[in-house]
């Protein structure tokens, strides 16, 4: 898919860090908003595999690292609930003015009790989708409980979380009191569909029968039976955002775009997984005779015979798009 890279300013004036992942298929396209999980960033694997599924399905997508996160200005250790959910906000208003304005949200984990706070605020979005969410903003705490005593007397403390250490602050807990998440839940007035996994042992999957209880219909429920929180097999990711662009289509208007036509010969290389380029050749010149069959044989001659220069050019995309060669040059598939 391709993707470009882009820098949207939050309400703060932090310049948050992004992607835009485009479809390959002609535009324009509904654009979704993805809300990553608690301390990760745009770019973990369960986030990239999701946004190819919904590209595929001509769904253009916008991951970005929250405050503090990832390549995105301001620190971590000032940062809360409320503030993922203004740069939300912030992430809609940059699509809203440079693209259009987004329909979908999409959030994992903590990203997604975030994307339903601000699904509810931004008036495009007529889907929200959840995936491993908690039913509760404060569920997060729990990854805290050794390290909460500490940091409501001190004020702070270092914590442990996925194998890195960040910064608490007692701010952040008492924002995650202050939400109203039953409310919200309840007033939501946009279609919604609750992904989990029974195998969730982060978040148990209780929140999402919470959530479900909780909002009014539309809603929808998928069991993303035998994935792990984090979404860490491609599998299950992929399918997650197959089953979101389908499911979407009740709700979200798809354009209906212009078939392309050409009279030239059309060629797509890929350069590597995210980039390819597209050739334009002169059209085949085609002979006309009184004899049909002869026409074919000499017509079809001529195009095999282009697309085998072609192949000699640079004979690994072939190889690779075919896989028919991957036992005599393993070397290319790896």
């Amino acid at each position: 898919m391709p993707s470009e890279k882009i820098t949207f300013t939050n309400s703060l004036g932090y310049g948050l860090s992004a992607r835009i992942d485009w479809p390959l298929s002609q535009g324009p396209h509904p654009f979704a908003l993805f809300a990553h999980v608690f301390t990760g960033n745009k770019n973990i694997k369960s986030a990239r595999h999701i946004s190819r599924a919904l590209t595929l399905n001509g769904i253009a997508v916008m991951r970005f690292d929250f405050t503090g996160l990832g390549e995105s200005e301001g620190a971590f250790a000032d940062s809360n609930f409320t503030s993922n959910v203004d740069d939300l906000l912030s992430a809609a208003e940059y699509l809203k003015e440079n693209h259009q304005a987004p329909a979908i949200i999409i959030g994992h984990s903590l990203g997604g009790a975030a994307s339903i706070f601000a699904g509810s605020k931004i008036e495009s979005i007529n889907a929200i989708v959840t995936i491993g969410a908690p039913s509760y903003p404060e569920h997060v705490t729990h990854l805290l409980k050794d390290s909460i005593e500490d940091i409501e007397k001190k004020g702070s403390a270092r914590v442990s979380i996925g194998g890195r250490t960040f910064e608490i602050k007692k701010q952040f807990l008492d924002d995650l009191k202050a939400q109203n998440h039953i409310e919200i839940i309840k007033n939501l007035e946009k279609a919604i569909l609750v992904m989990h996994s029974p195998q969730d042992r982060i978040v148990l999957i209780d929140n999402a029968a919470n959530i479900y209880k909780l909002a009014k219909h539309p809603k929808s429920f998928i069991t993303l039976d035998g994935a792990d929180h984090m979404l860490t097999s491609k599998d299950d990711a992929f399918y997650a955002g197959q089953v979101i662009s389908s499911w979407v289509k009740r709700y979200v208007d798809f354009p209906e775009k212009e078939k392309l036509t050409t009279d030239q010969q059309v060629v797509v290389k890929l350069d590597d997984e995210d980039n390819y380029t597209l050739m334009l050749f002169d059209e085949i010149p085609l002979q006309r005779t009184d004899d049909e069959q002869d026409d074919i044989k000499k017509a079809t001659q001529l195009q095999a015979d282009w697309l085998s220069e072609l192949i000699t050019k640079e004979p690994k995309f072939w190889f690779w798009v075919h896989r028919r060669f991957k036992s005599e040059y393993p070397e290319i598939y790896k």
